[in-house]
Formats: structure tokens, C-alpha cells, sequence
């Protein structure tokens, strides 16, 4: 610790005292421990004050002459336009003036605590540089603006640039055929996709036709425009199958129409066939040789008459066909 003695002076005390020093633990692998110091003290090796705070003055040297003598050693004569040094007061503070107001040196010195006054002050003592320097360099005859015809001069050679070029032009055409290739390859990708919605699109054709035609050979439907292709998709898509909400739009089929003129339409009827008081008590046609079969040759044992007779499969799918 500062302004104590060390540790290395006490164990030469306790050394000088013969008493071996490997016997001594540490504590903290810094200092001894208090039952040993207390120890030492009480054999007379520790003297009074020896852990009082020693203040030591602070000596400083100014050595003038010295510093004198290493400046005139380093210091070497050359001209003004080789050093461009300037020691110079800040400029006038032209704003102070407009606005009426003294200046920052001619109210009171600078607060350097203040960045806004010190910065001005770093700003106007540039300021008075170069009104200063540009007369002396226009004197000397020193350009102080760049042509308007100035190139830069490069770092790097011509032959060094050209090799960069070329390989930039490199990185681009490689660029250029990853992205070719890529493109490429997402129209096949497409390509093919097309293909398959085609393929697709074909079968639910076939499928649909083949449908329709089933549809009309069962009598669901009287209409041959699934006949007509790709000219009947143009019109709202009368080549595709026929659905049984579309029939319901479009009104019943020749067979539903067939069976509803023969057997009606179901449902309650009218009653224009039932019996009533009138019809009942109404003789008058009344024929007795149709009701006891004495009718003629049109009726059988019985008084039955024959029903037709059905024809046979083959016959009826030909009518069915003709249909």
C-alpha cells in the first residue's frame, strides 16, 4: 500500500530478528496475519510508526536551460513554406460587431469549460490563418485552388486496374450465365407444368364426354352438343358432363316428360274421376255387354282384355336406339 511500509520490510526486520520467515503465514498472500504482527510487536521487531501514512512531497523539475538546449538541437532553419506555421490571435468576431456586442477576449477570458466558446474561439483563430497565409502563398507564387482540368494522380498502376477490370468483367459474364441458367431452368420448371395442367385438362375432357354420352344413352338427356368439342366449350361449356343440377335447370328430359304425360305429375289429384252423389245415381251408361264381357272378339275368357304383348330385347333396344 502507498505510504506504508511493505510487507518486504517487515520480513526483513523479522529476518534480521532470527526468526525464520517460512514459519510466518500469509494472509491474503498479501500482508501477515494479526496474531503475528502482534507477535513481532511484542518482541520489540516492529518500532512505533512504522504503519503511520509517510506524506512525501512532490518535487518537480524546471529545468529551463535543458530545455533550451534540446530545442536548439532538433530545430532546423527552413524556410516558411516548408514549415506553413502560423502563431496568430483569432479573428474578429464580425457577428459580435453587427449585432452590437463585445467579443468573447473583450467581454472576459475563455471559459474552456465551454464547448460553444471554445470551439468558436479554435474556428476564428483559423479563420485568421488563412487571411494571413493566402497573401504569403499568392506572393510566392503558390496555387491554392485545384484546376478545373486536375486528375488525381492513382495509387495503383495501369496494369493493375486493367487486371481488376478483367476480372470483374469475369465475375459480370459468370453473373449473366448463372442467371440464364436460371431462367432456364424455371421454364422448363413451367414448361412441364404446363404439360401436366394440358394432360389434365384432357382427361377431364375424355372423362366428361365420356359421361355425356352415358347420360344420353340412359335417356337423361336429348341434346348432342357434347358432339361438337371444343366448339360447344366456347359457348358456356356445353361439352362437359351433364350434371343433375344442370338437367334441373334446364328443364326435364324427354323420358321424364314421357312419364309424366302418361302417369302425371303424382301428388294429390284434382278428383275429376272420383264418384259423387250424381255420378253415382247416373245410369244412363251403363252398358251390360261390356260389363259381363259379352263384348266381342277385342275380349277373351273372362271378359279380359288382352293385354300386348311385350317385345323382346333386342327389339326394344333398336326402338330405344331409333329414339
Amino acid at each position: 500500500m502507498k505510504g506504508y511500509h511493505s510487507e518486504e520490510k517487515i520480513s526483513q526486520t523479522v529476518h534480521q530478528s532470527h526468526i525464520p520467515f517460512k514459519n510466518l503465514k500469509m494472509r491474503n498472500d498479501s500482508e501477515l496475519s494479526d496474531g503475528e504482527l502482534q507477535e513481532a510487536f511484542a518482541k520489540g521487531l516492529l518500532k512505533p510508526g512504522l504503519n503511520i501514512t509517510q506524506d512525501k512531497p512532490k518535487t518537480t523539475a524546471n529545468n529551463v536551460e535543458g530545455m533550451k538546449q534540446c530545442l536548439v538541437e532538433f530545430r532546423r532553419n527552413l524556410p516558411w513554406v516548408e514549415r506553413l506555421d502560423m502563431s496568430n490571435p483569432p479573428a474578429a468576431d464580425i457577428v459580435a460587431k453587427a449585432e452590437g456586442k463585445l467579443a468573447t477576449q473583450d467581454s472576459g477570458p475563455i471559459n474552456a469549460e465551454d464547448d460553444f466558446q471554445r470551439e468558436m474561439y479554435f474556428y476564428r483563430q483559423a479563420q485568421a490563418s488563412v487571411l494571413e497565409a493566402l497573401p504569403q502563398l499568392l506572393k510566392l507564387k503558390i496555387a491554392t485552388k485545384r484546376p478545373e482540368d486536375y486528375f488525381a494522380e492513382m495509387a495503383k498502376t495501369d496494369q493493375h486496374m486493367q487486371k481488376i477490370r478483367k476480372k470483374l468483367i469475369m465475375k459480370q459474364t459468370a453473373m449473366e450465365k448463372s442467371e440464364k441458367a436460371k431462367k432456364l431452368r424455371e421454364q422448363r420448371k413451367y414448361g412441364k407444368k404446363v404439360q401436366t395442367e394440358v394432360l389434365q385438362k384432357r382427361q377431364k375432357e375424355k372423362k366428361a364426354m365420356m359421361a355425356s354420352v352415358k347420360n344420353y344413352q340412359k335417356g337423361m338427356t336429348d341434346k348432342l352438343d357434347f358432339l361438337d368439342g371444343d366448339q360447344g366449350k366456347g359457348k358456356g361449356k356445353k361439352g362437359a358432363g351433364v350434371t343433375k343440377a344442370a338437367m334441373n335447370k334446364k328443364g326435364p328430359n324427354a323420358k321424364r316428360k314421357f312419364k309424366d304425360q302418361r302417369f302425371g305429375f303424382g301428388g294429390k289429384k284434382s278428383g275429376s274421376k272420383w264418384n259423387t252423389k250424381e255420378s253415382h245415381n247416373d245410369v244412363s251408361g251403363f252398358k251390360a255387354k261390356v260389363a259381363h264381357g259379352k263384348g266381342g272378339k277385342k275380349f277373351g275368357k273372362g271378359g279380359k282384355q288382352k293385354p300386348n304383348k311385350r317385345p323382346g330385347k333386342d327389339s326394344r333396344r333398336k326402338m330405344k336406339n331409333r329414339s
